[in-house]
């Protein structure tokens, strides 16, 4: 675990992240894709938190986890960081969107998304996952996920294995 930023292509950064069992399963996405995670504090749990590892089961080592104290302390390691803020308040689509080959996904606190200030001085940067109206938001994990399978699939899923095996039969070929 670091305190300097990681020097990964695809960036998961969570602002103050308050549920333990959504930052282990983004952490699991992190390790399945290789994605660094990136947590901005204050945390709304203890990083030792049963409920964090169990969710993030036994990936815990094969992950490139950056802290910082809070957003300015992110944007100062991280000055020429290309990052998108991932919001319900967006106008732009998430899949809209050419990623660029390092790049940041941000997104917020469970319970109030990204600092509207953040958002306000930042419109180009901001994307939208599309879902009906009458829903406050989409889980911050499948967020997540959604937003790096994005980023891969734009790369033709870069180094990860397309495809799979049965345990007990064959595909035919």
């Amino acid at each position: 675990m670091s305190e300097i930023s990681s020097n990964k292509d695809i960036n998961i950064v969570l602002v103050e992240p308050e549920i333990p069992q959504n930052t282990g399963n983004i952490a699991r996405t992190c390790a399945a894709t290789g994605a660094a995670l990136h947590l901005v504090r204050p945390l709304g749990f203890e990083i030792d938190d049963r409920k964090l590892k169990r969710a993030g089961l036994d990936y815990w080592d094969k992950l490139d986890i950056t802290y910082y104290d809070g957003l300015d302390d992110f944007f100062q390691k991280n000055p020429d960081a290309e990052f998108f803020l991932f919001t319900t308040k967006a106008k732009h689509c998430y899949s809209d969107i050419v990623y660029p080959k390092r790049v940041f996904l941000m997104f917020g606190k469970e319970t109030k998304g990204l600092p509207e200030e953040l958002l306000y001085q930042n419109p180009e940067r901001c994307v939208r996952i599309p879902m009906r109206d009458t829903l406050r938001s989409l889980n911050l994990s499948n967020s997540a996920a959604i937003a790096v399978y994005e980023v891969l699939r734009q790369r033709g899923f870069e180094g990860l294995r397309e495809d799979g095996e049965l345990t007990k039969y064959k595909w035919d070929e």
